[in-house]
């Protein structure tokens, strides 16, 4: 039991109470800005629960689910989250099952764990994952806001995903894919290529975050919160140069109204079937980035920071993809062996 806080958005301290039942649930109350009334509650909580005589009288809260997501994808993915557009698609998925009118309360989390096997009949299992991580999520903030009290899907199990597949093009590939595309588009693509920057980063990249003085692009805001700093090639410096900049417009890839680029879908799709690249993802250019490093020597740790991996585990995936990696560690280990043999003979010698 005790009294906590948190800090809301106005940076006023929330007073909390956490406390057990006498079933042993587990229950927090928010009661506002005052922690002496907090204490109070508390001890008023203690007294109650041992005279056996504490009801849980808190009424479920009236939001449907319709609400909380909006509320979430308004004051928190719009403002917060470089996903908001593929937020926006998970919240349609779950309003599709559960129905505008189901109030946010009422979910269990047999009913997350049925929307799950529903979803899998449909799409792939790491689809199903986004969908059901966004649902915790919003839950999660909602209890911080004092919407909901529980959250269904928090000890929901994800599927495994199967993370081998690992795409990447060719260098007759790539020339192939830059040659079918022109403008704009090809530059995005030459971006993606050398940087290994999520499509999300270049389309929401400004030109205050090129340094051409320095040669760097910066993203302070990375997908797992942290600051990037990516080099820049002299390929990709010509091209950013090139490109054309509207003065109405700050974002590097936009209309001529100086609306960021949103959509790249068609043009990527049409770029594909004329280069004849079948099996291919935007972001497997990700994936060639890494790849074509490594291939080329670069260390596993180098590439773990230009792509912005929190784990070196995400990393390893690359690590097949160098052919010599194991023979210069076993020529390392043969050079320190033969050394130590010459060492010790000329102890020998010596004695």
């Amino acid at each position: 039991m005790g009294v906590k806080y948190r800090i809301n958005k106005k940076g006023e301290k929330i007073w909390y109470i956490d406390y057990y039942d006498n079933r042993g649930k587990r229950l927090r109350e928010a009661i506002g800005t005052s922690k002496k009334l907090a204490e109070t509650v508390l001890q008023k909580r203690k007294v109650q629960i041992a005279e056996n005589k504490f009801l849980d009288i808190r009424r479920k809260p009236k939001i449907t689910l319709k609400e909380l997501l909006n509320l979430y994808l308004k004051e928190y993915a719009k403002p917060n989250k470089r996903s908001y557009k593929s937020n926006l698609s998970n919240a349609k998925n779950l309003l599709t099952y559960f129905g505008e009118n189901k109030l946010a309360a009422e979910i269990t989390p047999l009913d997350v764990e049925r929307f799950k096997a529903y979803r899998k009949q449909k799409v792939k299992p790491a689809t199903v994952n986004r969908d059901i991580a966004f649902l915790k999520h919003v839950y999660t903030k909602g209890i911080e806001w004092g919407k909901v009290f529980e959250n269904p899907a928090k000890k929901v199990k994800l599927f495994k995903e199967d993370n081998r597949r690992l795409r990447f093009l060719s260098h007759e590939e790539i020339k192939r894919l830059l040659a079918c595309a022109n403008g704009q588009f090809k530059a995005i693509l030459i971006t993606a290529l050398h940087t290994g920057m999520r499509l999300s980063e270049i389309l929401n990249l400004k030109w205050k975050d090129i340094d051409f003085e320095t040669g760097y692009i910066t993203i302070l805001n990375s997908k797992n919160g942290e600051r990037k700093d990516i080099p820049l090639s002299p390929t990709l410096t010509q091209t950013l140069k090139n490109a054309i900049r509207y003065v109405r417009s700050e974002h590097v890839f936009c209309n001529k109204k100086g609306e960021p680029v949103k959509d790249i879908r068609k043009s990527f799709a049409t770029a594909l079937s004329n280069a004849n690249i079948t099996d291919f993802r935007f972001h497997d250019l990700r994936h060639t980035f890494a790849s074509h490093l490594v291939m080329q020597g670069t260390d596993l740790k180098t590439i773990q920071e230009l792509l912005g991996h929190k784990t070196f585990e995400m990393t390893l995936r690359y690590s097949h993809l160098s052919p010599d990696h194991k023979r210069k560690a076993i020529l390392n280990m043969d050079t320190i062996w033969t050394h130590e043999k010459n060492r010790q003979s000329s102890l020998a010698l010596s004695d």
